[in-house]
């Protein structure tokens, strides 16, 4: 298939630049419309109570959790003086009075009620629900940010709420995605040139990313029509893409400029790239696509997404490096070597380079070595121990957004943090009057709890166990055929260990009617179980698909497990930093974040699949090279110290470039992009370090012939049935580094 494939590309090398340059200009029009399709939310379970209890609200009480808070200032210093409450009266009349707006209240609209006013009586609130799908209610947002914001006479306007703060994210991601670009090309282009030594060559793997980046684009745009997709999901897409396409292009390029060292033609070399590196090529994305599409087990989209981004990204970079790549250095030809930067000797490829050396050191003492190794993982992945997970709130902004700054203050200036609503809804009930004493009983319960501050309901308003005020026209509200709803005002922020327990001690109340309790607080409740229930099957997956594969391709049963349990700890020290820096504030300071001491419940197991894949990656090259010295020498010492010596420069090069691209979103204003970009860049590093030059060698170096076995009916099967690059020991030499011409 992969001969055919190259002479394919071989022979119809115009035509495929052709349809290729089309796809870019054709996915770059209609795919960069994704923007406006992304959603900010996507953290929870839609089957969970939360999420029942939401739908509930809204579809039957046509009710739901204020999702736009407008704080007021009044220029004075009192939101209580004629002039003020008369602007504060009107503004909340105007704002009810807007299309895609309901349910709104201020403190002036309901008799000065002291909750929604400051303690020093400067400012008030004016809470409101934006309606409409998520697309509906961002152009609400806009245009009512566009209307109101900022000073308005009488009264100076702020925007916070979960609305304002979706669309400050949105904002700050597209910011940062544009400056994440603009730092890591340059960098990028630059190692490439010195990786490759010329210009030509370093120009190759940019032409892939365009191809995966903005093809990723143009996949992720059609699914928005069918699903949500998360903003987050573009991230990946980006760094991915030219991760992805420089990983690939490296073996590819270095493949073509051997071949064409060999004395082949030009087609001739093309073809065998594709027969043999392309090979590798297409197994090796295979396997960070299953790792990837492991998140579609969870029902979170947030999580989803990255499986949408991620598999489409591998699969635009593997066929633009299998198609499209080759197509071009048809074209190209010798000329892939002209305008050479860096002209350096040839390094050392036989057994006085340094992998070579490195190897041959650590499987001396492999005991030792990779002992150490080990212990020097666990400790540093320790910190994980003690992870507290939370959901993204606020804090994700930089200090000092608009969003961000009315929230801090609503929870600092305020009696009872209105920001933080939730609703207990309760359904079944036939008779709401006949229920009236149980439904008094049950919101008077709720009030008890501590950290709870009023509950207003269909019988009253509540505090501290007690009915401080009873019920009046507007308490209708909370009343309909199929039952009845109680809003829930806490004292502090939901998403918290506090805020959880809360909901866990409502959820425990015995009453005499169902009831479910939705809001923040409830869904990192839930989310937490989602993820906890569905975890194993995410894990087997990977670790079976994986199993498979490997064995497929190498013949061993010992060695696809290895590779798994290497990399598994080699996110060790990933998980680790996570907590001591991310959750416990280590180097906030420098890297400008503010901790929380959570982390979002999502990060661990969307980082582990795309780490894991992108380790996996590395490992194919690596074991295949090692397989390859194998079978033409049958020492097994020999074969894993050549191997390394023969891949050894070209992964780490292909490391650090990935690493670049992921380091560049570590700028990122948002923490958890953040989170997501230093996170990344050190799972790779450490892969491409202590994992391939010490426990690599050390382990294999313990196994001996072991590594090879496997019972002789498995073995006949993957002869059979198996992967391999096909073709003579003679045309399997090394990939030498690219560097050489």
């Amino acid at each position: 298939m992969f001969t055919r494939l190259g002479r394919f590309a071989v022979r119809r090398r115009r035509l495929v630049l052709a349809f290729t340059a089309l796809f870019v200009v054709v996915a770059a029009g209609l795919g960069t419309g994704v923007f406006g399709s992304l959603k900010g939310a996507g953290f929870d379970d839609p089957s969970s109570e939360s999420s029942r209890a939401r739908a509930v609200l809204e579809g039957e009480f046509d009710a739901g959790d204020a999702n736009l808070v407008v704080l007021a200032k009044a220029a004075g210093g009192n939101v209580d003086a004629p002039d003020a409450a008369a602007a504060g009266a009107a503004l909340t009349a105007r704002l009810a009075a807007e299309p895609g707006v309901s349910r709104v209240a201020s403190y002036w609209s309901l008799g000065n009620a002291p909750p929604l006013r400051a303690t020093d009586g400067t400012r008030a609130i004016i809470v409101a629900r934006l309606t409409g799908d998520d697309a509906a209610m961002a152009d609400t947002y806009d245009r009512l940010a566009a209307s109101y914001k900022g000073d308005q006479g009488v009264l100076d306007l702020r925007f916070g709420g979960a609305q304002a703060i979706n669309a400050d994210i949105g904002h700050q991601i597209e910011g940062d995605l544009a400056r994440a670009e603009v730092v890591s090309v340059p960098i990028t282009l630059a190692l490439l040139v010195v990786v490759f030594g010329g210009l030509i060559a370093a120009g190759l793997p940019l032409f892939v990313a365009l191809v995966a980046i903005f093809g990723t684009f143009l996949a992720l745009f059609t699914i928005t029509k069918l699903t949500d997709v998360s903003i987050y999901s573009v991230n990946l897409t980006t760094a991915l893409g030219l991760g992805l396409a420089i990983d690939y292009s490296l073996f590819m390029v270095s493949r073509f400029r051997e071949e064409l060292g060999r004395g082949r033609t030009v087609e001739d070399a093309v073809v065998r790239t594709v027969e043999t590196a392309g090979r590798t090529v297409a197994f090796s994305a295979l396997t960070v696509a299953v790792s990837l599409s492991a998140l579609l087990v969870f029902p979170m989209y947030f999580l989803r997404s990255f499986a949408y981004a991620g598999g489409a990204v591998v699969l635009v970079a593997a066929l633009g490096s299998l198609v499209s790549l080759p197509a071009l250095l048809a074209v190209v030809g010798r000329r892939v070597d002209r305008f050479q930067v860096l002209r350096r000797r040839p390094p050392v490829a036989g057994e006085n380079g340094f992998w070579h050396r490195l190897s041959t050191v650590v499987m001396r003492r492999p005991i030792l070595v990779g002992g150490a190794a080990v212990a020097v993982l666990v400790l540093l992945g320790l910190p994980f121990l003690r992870v507290s997970f939370g959901l993204p709130n606020q804090t994700v902004l930089p200090k000092g957004t608009e969003s961000r700054v009315v929230s801090e203050e609503l929870v600092r200036d305020f009696d009872g943090n209105t920001g933080e609503n939730f609703a207990v809804v309760v359904t079944g009930i036939d008779d709401l009057g006949a229920r009236s004493a149980a439904l008094d009983a049950f919101a008077a319960r709720v009030s008890s709890l501590d950290g709870i501050t009023r509950v207003a309901g269909l019988t009253g308003t509540y505090a501290a166990g007690q009915l401080v005020a009873a019920p009046d026209p507007s308490s209708s509200a909370f009343a309909r055929p199929a039952g009845t709803w109680l809003m829930v005002t806490p004292a502090a922020t939901m998403v918290s260990a506090r805020g959880e327990e809360l909901v866990k001690q409502i959820r425990a109340i015995d009453a005499p009617f169902a009831f479910g309790v939705e809001g923040r607080g409830a869904e990192l409740v839930d989310t937490k179980a989602a993820i906890a229930a569905r975890l194993p099957y995410a894990l087997a997956i990977i670790a079976g698909v994986t199993f498979v594969l490997l064995f497929l391709v190498f013949g061993s049963l010992l060695v696809p497990l290895k590779a798994i349990v290497l990399n598994l700890l080699s996110l060790t020290a990933t998980f680790g930093a996570m907590v001591w820096v991310f959750q416990d504030g280590h180097l906030s300071g420098l890297l400008g974040f503010t901790a929380t001491g959570q982390l979002d419940v999502t990060m661990p197991i969307l980082m582990f699949c795309i780490a894991f894949g992108l380790s996996m990656d590395y490992e194919v090259f690596l074991l295949s090279r090692i397989k390859e010295e194998h079978d033409l020498h049958g020492d097994n010492t020999r074969a894993v110290a050549m191997g390394l010596e023969r891949t050894g420069r070209i992964v780490t090069a292909a490391a650090v470039l990935l690493a670049v691209t992921f380091v560049a979103f570590g700028t990122s204003g948002v923490s958890i992009i953040k989170l997501f970009g230093l996170g990344l860049a050190l799972a790779i590093v450490m892969d491409a370090t202590v994992i391939r030059g010490l426990l690599v060698p050390a382990f294999m170096r313990l196994a001996g012939e072991a590594n090879w076995w496997a019972p002789a009916p498995l073995k006949r099967f993957q002869q059979r049935w198996g992967i391999s690059e096909g073709g003579g020991h003679d045309d399997e030499r090394e990939l030498v580094d690219v560097g050489t011409r």
